[in-house]
């Protein structure tokens, strides 16, 4: 049994970590990243996609290429990408019933949009349980798993990061959580993921581990049930 008892602050990553990566919701974003890409530079398709991961490695988000090389306004691509059909996913009471018990304050962040995160954590029946969302935005555009981003969310919710937990299905983006003092939970899967994403870019697969990384798990809502946590009684 994993013994959280000094937890107090719960932050979750958003895609592929509350939901599965196995439903494949994420292709969705990533087919539209691509074609957004197409449509706006007026290239191939196969030219788009190669951009697309090439700015993702380099610059952290896809996004923040565009921004960089091409003058991209971030908010036209967040709501273009993010027109999705949101069918792959549906309410997950028990889920939601696994965050609800947990002691003290929850937080999504997330590199997407604070509508994405409502309309995505909405749909699982969860948004209603977070204290807040840090987003892209409230990063000032600057993308997990720059240390700048996490330094600005732990001061915006006022976060001791020694009570601090975070779940994350890319294992490089809890480093920085680590190096602040926050226990780390890499939340893996056993999906087959897109065949062109980075190796180090793809979500956590299952027996994935690094030195960074104090828990794993493939079942996040059992992970949280069988916790160890504070209650209410305790000094």
């Amino acid at each position: 049994m994993t013994d959280l008892r000094h937890i107090d602050r719960w932050i979750f990553d958003l895609d592929n970590t509350l939901y599965a990566a196995e439903c494949r919701l994420f292709d969705e974003i990533d087919a539209r990243m691509s074609a957004y890409i197409r449509e706006r530079l007026s290239i191939e398709h196969e030219d788009a996609r190669k951009l697309q991961k090439d700015y993702y490695v380099r610059y952290g988000t896809t996004m923040a290429g565009l921004m960089r090389e091409h003058g991209v306004d971030p908010d036209h691509f967040l709501d273009y990408v993010h027109d999705i059909d949101l069918a792959p996913i549906s309410e997950n009471r028990a889920l939601a019933g696994a965050i609800d018990a947990l002691p003290g304050e929850k937080y999504i962040y997330t590199n997407g949009s604070v509508a994405h995160a409502e309309n995505v954590a909405g749909a699982l029946g969860v948004f209603h349980l977070f204290d807040g969302v840090f987003d892209i935005k409230a990063a000032d555009y600057t993308p997990k798993p720059h240390r700048e981003p996490y330094e600005a969310f732990v001061r915006r919710f006022n976060i001791a990061p020694e009570r601090a937990v975070m779940f994350e299905d890319l294992a490089h983006n809890l480093e920085t959580p680590k190096a602040l003092g926050m226990t780390t939970v890499l939340v893996c899967s056993a999906a087959d993921w897109i065949g062109d994403e980075p190796a180090e870019k793809r979500p956590a697969r299952i027996g994935d581990t690094a030195d960074h990384i104090d828990h794993t798990t493939d079942d996040l809502t059992g992970f949280l049930k069988s916790a160890q946590v504070k209650t209410a009684n305790a000094a």
